[in-house]
C-alpha cells in the first residue's frame, strides 16, 4: 500500500509495476498535482486542468495497481491496517507513506486566517482569483487602491515565492495594465518579504544575486531580512513595525511535515519527519517506508535531505527495489540520493540553474532549461501538449488566457 499520489508515492507505484505485488495507492484527492508549475496557475499562465492528472488515469496499463481515494487518519503498526476518515479500514502488507508535507505557519498569527498556501491546485485559484478581484473592485471604486488593493505580500524567498513574485509581476505589467485602461495599475505593488539577507538561500549567493537583480527589474519590492510578526485582515506587519495594506498575502515560507508521520507511532525529528534508517525503512519495521517530504532520509554526514521533488522520486524508486530485494530474500541497499542540481525561474527569459557539477546557467539559456525540464516530468501528453501551447501562446502575445475568477468571496465582502 502506498499512501499519497505526489511525486514519491507514483514513482514507488510504477517501479512496482513489474513485481508479483498488488499495489493500492491511497489519497484524499484524485488527482496528482506537478506544484512546481502551481505559481503559474496562481499568475493566470496555465489552467489547473494542466498542471493536475487523474491518479486513476496514471495506472491504466499498470494491472498490479488501483487507487483507493480517502483521507487516512490513522495507521496501525501492528495490525498493518490504515483507517480512512469515512471509517473504512485498509489492510496491508508493506507500506510506503509518501504523505508529503503541508504549509508551516510557524506560530505566526494571521497566517491560516488571511493569507494564501500553494500547495494545491485550490490554493492556487484561490490566490489568483483573489488578486484578479481586488482589481476589479479597485476599478469600480478606485479610492480603495489606497487601502492596498493592488499589492501583494508573498511571503518567503524561496524558490515558490521568487517564481511567484515574477509571474505576477509580469501578469501585471502585461495583462492587467491593459485590462484596466482606466486604472492607476503603476500603483500595483509586489513585495516579497524574506527573512534572511537574500532570496533563494538554497542557492550560491551569485545565483541569489542574478534573481534579485532580475526581481528588480520587474518592480518587485524587497523586504530582506524582516520576518512577519502578524497578519490581519488586508494588513501585514513586520518585526520592524512597518505596516504594509495589502488586498492579497501570500504565504510561501516553508513547510513541515504532514501531521500524519506523528500517526505512525515511532520517533520523529525535530521538525516533526519520521525518522528512517538508510533503506528509508522505519528501524524495527521492515514492512514500513517512509518517502519524500515526510521522510527524514540521513545523507552522509547525518543531516536530513531537502523537501524537493527528486529526492521522493528517487526515494519512491529504491523502495521499489528494496521491496524487490526483500521478495528475494536479499537485504536491502542504502539510499543515495544524487542531487542533479537546483533551478528557479524569475519570469520570461530569466532563470537560474545550478547542476550538480558545478556548472551554472542564467538568463534565456537558465529559462530554456527550466522549461524543458518542466515540461518533460509533467505526467499526461494532453498536459504536456496544453502547457507548450499556452506557453508559446503568452511568449508572443504576453497574455495570460487563464484570468478567470473562480472562487473567492465577491468585491463587496473585501472591502
Amino acid at each position: 500500500m502506498i499512501i499519497g499520489a505526489g511525486f514519491g508515492g507514483l514513482a514507488a507505484a510504477k517501479a512496482l509495476s513489474s513485481l508479483p505485488v498488488d499495489v493500492t495507492v491511497v489519497d484524499a484527492r484524485n488527482h496528482h498535482t506537478f506544484q512546481p508549475l502551481l505559481y503559474q496557475v496562481a499568475t493566470a499562465g496555465l489552467d489547473a486542468e494542466d498542471v493536475c492528472y487523474p491518479t486513476r488515469g496514471v495506472f491504466h496499463r499498470q494491472r498490479n495497481a488501483r487507487v483507493r481515494m480517502g483521507q487516512v487518519t490513522a495507521i496501525d503498526t501492528a495490525d498493518r491496517r490504515v483507517t480512512l476518515s469515512d471509517g473504512g479500514e485498509l489492510h496491508f502488507d508493506l507500506l510506503v507513506v509518501a504523505a508529503g508535507a503541508v504549509t508551516a505557519d510557524f506560530g505566526v498569527p494571521g497566517v491560516v486566517e488571511h493569507a494564501h498556501g500553494l500547495k494545491s491546485a485550490s490554493d492556487a485559484l484561490a490566490v489568483r482569483s483573489s488578486v484578479l478581484a481586488w482589481f476589479e473592485a479597485a476599478d469600480s471604486d478606485p479610492d480603495l487602491v489606497d487601502a492596498g488593493a493592488l499589492t501583494t505580500v508573498i511571503v518567503g524567498g524561496g524558490p515558490t515565492g521568487v517564481e511567484l513574485a515574477g509571474g505576477m509581476a509580469e501578469l501585471i505589467d502585461r495583462v492587467l495594465c491593459r485590462d484596466h485602461p482606466s486604472l492607476d495599475v503603476d500603483r500595483a505593488r509586489i513585495v516579497l518579504v524574506e527573512a534572511a539577507d537574500r532570496v533563494l538561500g538554497s542557492f550560491s549567493p551569485r545565483s541569489s544575486a542574478r534573481a534579485r537583480r532580475a526581481l528588480e527589474k520587474r518592480g518587485v519590492e524587497l523586504c530582506l531580512g524582516r520576518s512577519v510578526q502578524t497578519i490581519t485582515k488586508q494588513r501585514v506587519v513586520l518585526d520592524d513595525g512597518t505596516i504594509i495594506a495589502a488586498g492579497t498575502v501570500v504565504w510561501a515560507a516553508g513547510v513541515k511535515a504532514n501531521p500524519l508521520g506523528a500517526a505512525i507511532g515511532t520517533a520523529l525529528d525535530r521538525t516533526g519527519r519520521v525518522v528512517v534508517g538508510r533503506d528509508l525503512a522505519i528501524p524495527g519495521h521492515p514492512e514500513i517506508f517512509v518517502i519524500g517530504d515526510l521522510a527524514a532520509s540521513p545523507t552522509g554526514d547525518g543531516r536530513p535531505l531537502p523537501q524537493v521533488a527528486p529526492v521522493a522520486i528517487q526515494g519512491g524508486r529504491h523502495v521499489a527495489a528494496a521491496i524487490a530485494a526483500q521478495l528475494d530474500g536479499r537485504p536491502p541497499e542504502a539510499f543515495v540520493y544524487r542531487d542533479r542540481g537546483s533551478m528557479a525561474t524569475i519570469g520570461r527569459n530569466a532563470a537560474v540553474v545550478e547542476l550538480h557539477n558545478g556548472r551554472t546557467l542564467s538568463g534565456w539559456a537558465g529559462w530554456v532549461a527550466w522549461l524543458g525540464l518542466h515540461l518533460v516530468m509533467l505526467i499526461g501528453f494532453r498536459n504536456r501538449a496544453n502547457v507548450l501551447v499556452n506557453w508559446a501562446w503568452n511568449y508572443w502575445t504576453y497574455d495570460r488566457g487563464s484570468r478567470l475568477i473562480l472562487n473567492g468571496p465577491a468585491p463587496s465582502d473585501r472591502a
